[in-house]
């Protein structure tokens, strides 16, 4: 069992007989535990499943065909973006199996005890930039004008509450409430999506979605790297936070299976339909920029209208929930000290306040969210690329206790992965455009130095920088620290 200095989050006793459901779990970034450790691969469909559900991937489909593009053009990028990035959240999940930590305890491995640091912050942005998102709440005042039940300012303060107050409590709680919470909303999603899906079918018009014309390839690669920003790679710094519970044992195979199929079964469905409703109506793919949910509730029969609000709100609640856990566990690992529940009360704080400024203050909605996640896509994307060399390099299970100790094989800062995702953040974000949100012109610095045309050009809005950051973090990481594994593997 892990030192009693190195979880600070409870007492060891209390960690062992497992918190009941409705217990404030009292594991922080500590070790599980042998005998907490439980389930099998398979489980991890659930909560990934939930999480991913939200009517919210309906919108993805406006969003792609916002980039010129036709509906083939669309679906190939789709497929392959969400299928690819939620693959990558699988194999960084295979270190939460290896060493029964969370996310980015596991990635003091590549960066160093105190190294860390940096990709925490990084990794707390993130997690906390999406807790706001999903937990918006434009869509409800929207129904419930049309219900005659208000609206307005005041319906979606209420929403706010609703949602906010689920979300903290789960975050707060923790994994065994999340774990049955999102089996829940697995379930009640999935069929309320269905019915959604049957509702709306007939407003698809098959001649006018083939018609779109096709786009450039420029285009189509911005599509594909917009989706695995807003898919996967919005998860990957996440994704081994709930198969750090797995026992050491399971499937490595299994985990990376169902972790990708958990993640991208629903977002697939969800974005075709998407697409086809998207390129059936420009009136539809114009509002959905400014309020997505919303604009989708909008042709529904009236007697569909809650159970639609309840599909919107569990959905969004099933991805809030993991990344206000998740946060949380980020702040810890960033070395604040304070217990994990008081850890997601702070995220859960900050989270409303981020919401009300997004429903009442940001204006046009995809603006702000492409910005928000190419720009914190580049880095995470950097990181990623760190992450995933160092598991594929590791052919021994990690030592737990010197993922808490500087002066351990990990060391205590270790300057490449460190130097390689500052450079990659650099270097991607002059390949990046976000002209429409106006506080993020400042980027595609190096389009024209590159011969890229500039921020005008064919390849401004590619946002080449997300792959290079990815595969720059990968290719550098691997090469440049395969000795000091190897070494550290031998020393121990």
């Amino acid at each position: 069992m892990v030192d009693v200095q190195s979880a600070p989050d409870g007492d060891p006793a209390t960690k062992a007989a497992g918190p009941a459901a409705l217990q404030i779990e009292a594991n922080g970034i500590n070790v599980i535990a042998d005998e907490e450790r439980h389930g099998r691969p398979r489980d991890l469909f659930w909560p990934w499943f939930a999480a991913n559900v939200s009517v919210l991937g309906l919108s993805y489909g406006s969003f792609a065909l916002g980039f010129g593009i036709s509906f083939w053009q669309a679906l190939v990028a789709g497929v392959i973006g969400i299928v690819f990035s939620f693959l990558l959240c699988g194999f960084v999940a295979l270190a939460g199996k290896r060493g029964s930590a969370p996310t980015m305890v596991m990635s003091r491995a590549a960066f160093g005890v105190r190294g860390n640091k940096l990709p925490a912050v990084i990794s707390w942005l993130l997690t906390v930039g999406w807790e706001t998102v999903l937990t918006m709440t434009l869509a409800t005042a929207t129904v419930f004008t049309r219900l005659g039940w208000g609206g307005g300012t005041g319906t979606m303060v209420v929403a706010l509450i609703v949602v906010a107050a689920l979300t903290v409590l789960a975050g707060v709680l923790g994994f065994r409430l999340i774990m049955r919470l999102q089996t829940v909303i697995t379930v009640v999603t999935g069929v309320l999506t269905i019915v959604y899906v049957a509702l709306v079918a007939g407003q698809v018009d098959w001649g006018t979605v083939s018609a779109l014309p096709a786009g450039s390839t420029q285009q189509v690669i911005g599509a594909l790297v917009f989706l695995m920003t807003g898919f996967g790679l919005g998860w990957v710094n996440a994704a081994a936070d709930y198969s750090r519970y797995l026992p050491r044992n399971s499937s490595g195979r299994g985990v990376v299976a169902w972790t990708t199929i958990g993640s991208a079964a629903a977002p697939i469905v969800l974005f075709t339909f998407g697409l086809l409703l998207a390129g059936s109506s420009t009136d539809l793919s114009s509002a959905i920029a400014a309020d997505p949910i919303g604009a989708l509730a909008a042709s529904l029969p009236t007697w569909f209208l809650v159970p639609f609000v309840l599909v919107a709100v569990l959905g969004l609640v099933g991805g809030a929930v993991l990344d206000i856990y998740s946060s949380g566990l980020a702040l810890l690992a960033l070395g604040v000290k304070v217990p994990r529940f008081v850890a997601a009360l702070i995220d859960g704080a900050i989270m409303v306040l981020g919401t009300v400024y997004v429903v009442f203050f940001a204006g046009e909605f995809f603006a702000q969210f492409q910005g928000f996640l190419i720009t914190l896509g580049v880095p995470i994307a950097a990181w990623c690329g760190v992450m995933l060399a160092d598991i594929a390099l590791r052919r021994k299970d990690y030592s737990e206790a010197d993922l808490f100790d500087p002066a351990g094989r990990y060391g205590d800062v270790r300057p490449l992965p460190i130097a390689v995702v500052v450079v990659g953040t650099v270097l991607g974000w002059g390949l990046v455009t976000n002209a429409s949100a106006e506080w993020l012109a400042w980027q595609g610095y190096l389009l024209e130095p590159f011969g890229l045309g500039g921020r005008e050009g064919d390849w401004a809005y590619a946002n080449l920088g997300v792959l290079l950051a990815l595969v720059l973090g990968f290719v550098v990481t691997y090469f440049g620290t395969k000795s000091a594994v190897r070494a550290q593997e031998a020393a121990a």
